[in-house]
């Protein structure tokens, strides 16, 4: 019996061992596609703006905008960028292209990158209260961006921008929402400025600026 003992132990340590082998982490849910990036991919949504060019005068306007990915490159520094092109319509039949923008994914971050301005939209793993600097890429002041999940909704996350009014001259209210396996389906902005003179300081008369919300109607490859 003394003699078979070393054996027994020795048999237990390898399976301990094995077993050990055997046992992997998790691997980690970086989150990428709150925000899917594949050629193919499109997103339709409808829009509703309101432009400001004074007191009392304004253009409201009601269309939708389809962003398709149409095609992507690989950059200087080995990063596959995703050209979106933005198109417009009244009826959904008659599509008029606008603009092209990029997107890319750097360091887990997304880099929207339009007119030339890049902007990090949203950072992976996507963790409420996280907050980054979504100037970083630019020469300007540093425009704090912070997540936020829905109350019973687990896989939408809002992206607070901005969320300034000073009652006096100007009121800037800008927030996304993104969908886990769809993307962006919510774009709201609200950048005004309010006449400073005398005789209406403080009253909150608009004199500039834009109102803008995209809400997602189609999404599909």
């Amino acid at each position: 019996m003394n003699r078979l003992t070393p054996f027994i132990l020795f048999i237990i340590i390898i399976s301990v061992l094995g077993c050990n082998r055997e046992i992997e982490e998790d691997p980690i849910d970086f989150g990428f596609d709150y925000q899917p990036l594949e050629v193919g991919n499109f997103w339709i949504y409808s829009v509703d703006q309101i432009i400001y060019f004074g007191e009392n005068d304004s253009e409201e306007d009601s269309f939708f905008y389809r962003d398709s990915i149409i095609s992507f490159y690989i950059n200087e520094a080995g990063e596959q960028v995703f050209i979106i092109e933005r198109s417009k319509s009244y009826d959904q039949s008659n599509w008029s292209p606008i603009e092209n923008y990029t997107m890319l994914i750097r360091r887990n971050s997304l880099i929207r990158t339009i007119q030339n301005q890049p902007s990090v939209a949203l950072v992976f793993p996507p963790n409420e209260g996280v907050s980054w600097d979504s100037n970083i890429y630019l020469e300007s002041p540093e425009d704090e961006f912070e997540i936020k999940f829905f109350p019973g909704s687990p896989n939408m996350i809002q992206i607070d921008q901005e969320e300034a009014d000073d009652l006096i001259t100007y009121r800037d209210n800008r927030y996304e929402v993104f969908q886990k396996g769809v993307g962006l389906i919510e774009d709201y902005e609200e950048v005004l400025t309010y006449c400073a003179r005398n005789d209406c300081l403080g009253n909150q008369l608009i004199d500039g600026g834009t109102k803008t919300h995209l809400k997602i109607t189609e999404y599909g490859k």
